[in-house]
């Protein structure tokens, strides 16, 4: 259920809503609003708190029954940790601590963002906005005994008016984009065939500003895409090729950002096959794809001055008579030949024909997603995704955008010691290392190979793309992972790198 956000500037208990929720600090400190609740307690909710064991941390809750007037009826305090270490991060947990906490309710009142003084207005209030929406959503399609979040209307006392409600507005934007790539990665993957997803993704676009062509199998030979069209050809449903374009008025065309999204709709690793336990979650190696497309959803409502072109390859990884074997050579859209020695490390050779052409159509700069590999995983945990890419400058561009968007991610180097590892005894490449580790990275330096000379960066969330738990704004399942980022980058784009042709003259004088 969508939530609208309103604004008020009257005193909470004159707001009509079934809670009232109310922020607490570490150390004590209480934001507007504790008085009905201090009343209600007859003086004592401080020792109702104590009595409860609720410090005022991060992301902890306490309920509280307050009356039966026409105000709220019930009170939420929730945590927010120490005064002098309080960030958007912190207030979009807490927002998202609130909406689960009141998901039985229909409304509520929240003094969240006058606790938050010292957070610039409009980022304090987008995290607010998502906090609260990705903090109630829910995946309840296949649940015959499912109940539903009944949160529909937030009120919100003490913003800073315009500033206040363009950062609610944007919140709201971000977050149903986000809902819409966690509707798709929870998706079954029996439901999501490569063309089910590029149908749903032109259902979604429809109406965004922007236009979508759907490259069907015949047209993927046309365009030699090799890599797609290897790994696609061992399942009976075929692959597709999704691009879609955003061209505002006034924008360049000279200068495009590229987004690349990784579509495996699943995986059972192809003739190298998977363990039965590692296939349960491959329904989310679409992610990348996911987030790439909704990203795309939301640019004409934020604004966004940018050309931007983005591509998705999708296809499903099968074992059968006619799937790609072990020591195949796939030719890949750009003439390099790839010599397939694990099927299993597939992601990789549908993103160099998307990278290639990507490049080709001169983007000036490029960021790919991909649930890639599981070595990222082993580095870097559950939570942290891994940057890499050919530019210093534009990886913390792209990762400087993450932080700010709330979205963990830590840079890795692209070892040029290591190309050796991806040499072939019959190709140009083989498509996995013929060492043991580093994965992460070989995996990186594979991508590069298709890049060209462009500004690029690489997005391995093959950790964050799937929660094993609620945490935060986090749900269990898919997370929507890097959809924020993208949208964070896309909005502050510091103007995109030149274009390729003037790079190499400027290489040449």
């Amino acid at each position: 259920m969508a939530i609208t956000f309103a604004l008020s500037t009257q005193p909470v208990e004159r707001v009509r809503a079934d809670v009232l929720a109310v922020p607490m600090f570490a150390d004590g400190r209480v934001g507007p609003g504790v008085d009905l609740v201090e009343a209600a307690l007859g003086g004592a909710l401080s020792a109702f708190v104590a009595e409860a064991g609720f410090t005022g941390k991060p992301d902890e809750t306490l309920v509280v029954p307050i009356g039966t007037g026409p105000g709220p009826t019930a009170a939420v305090l929730v945590g927010l940790g120490e005064p002098a270490t309080l960030s958007t991060d912190r207030l979009r947990r807490a927002a998202a601590a609130i909406a689960r906490s009141s998901s039985r309710a229909r409304s509520v009142v929240t003094t969240l963002l006058a606790a938050a003084s010292d957070l610039a207005p409009r980022a304090a209030a987008q995290a607010l906005a998502e906090g609260f929406a990705l903090g109630s959503y829910q995946f309840l399609t296949y649940k015959s005994d499912g109940k539903p979040s009944k949160l529909s209307r937030v009120t919100v006392v003490g913003g800073r008016g315009a500033e206040t409600r363009a950062g609610l507005d944007r919140g709201v934007a971000v977050a149903d984009a986000v809902a819409w790539a966690r509707d798709m990665v929870n998706e079954p993957a029996g439901a999501k065939s490569p063309a089910e997803f590029a149908a749903a993704a032109r259902k979604l676009l429809t109406g965004r500003g922007v236009t979508v062509t759907v490259l069907t199998e015949a047209q993927l030979r046309a365009q030699k895409m090799g890599g797609v069209l290897g790994v696609g050809q061992g399942s009976v449903r075929g692959p597709r090729f999704v691009r879609v374009v955003y061209q505002p008025r006034g924008a360049s065309q000279t200068k495009t950002l590229a987004l690349v999204g990784k579509g495996v709709v699943f995986d059972s690793g192809g003739l190298s096959l998977k363990t039965a336990s590692g296939m349960e979650t491959m329904k989310t190696d679409m992610s990348g794809a996911a987030a790439v497309l909704a990203a795309m959803s939301a640019l004409q409502a934020l604004g966004v001055r940018h050309r931007v072109v983005a591509y998705a390859p999708m296809v499903e990884n099968m074992p059968s008579g006619s799937a790609i074997r072990p020591g195949d050579v796939l030719r890949m859209r750009s003439g390099t030949t790839v010599e397939v020695l694990n099927t299993d490390a597939e992601g990789r050779l549908i993103l160099a024909d998307a990278l290639s052409l990507a490049a080709s159509e001169k983007a000036s700069a490029i960021v790919d997603l991909a649930t890639l590999t599981g070595a990222c995983v082993v580095a870097l945990g559950e939570k942290v995704a891994g940057v890499m890419g050919n530019q210093p400058n534009w990886v913390e561009q792209v990762r400087a955008a993450a932080d700010r968007a709330g979205e963990p991610m830590w840079t890795l180097p692209l070892p040029k010691d290591y190309r050796k590892l991806l040499d072939s005894e019959v190709a140009d490449l083989r498509n996995i290392s013929t060492g043991s580790y580093g994965g992460a990275l070989t995996a990186g330096l594979f991508l590069e190979r298709f890049v060209d000379d462009v500004p690029w960066a690489h997005l391995d969330i093959a950790g964050p793309a799937r929660a094993g738990s609620d945490d935060g704004e986090l749900t269990k399942g898919g997370t929507g992972f890097g959809v924020r980022t993208l949208l964070e980058l896309v909005s502050t784009l510091e103007g995109a790198p030149a274009a390729r042709s003037t790079r190499r003259a400027a290489k040449k004088r």
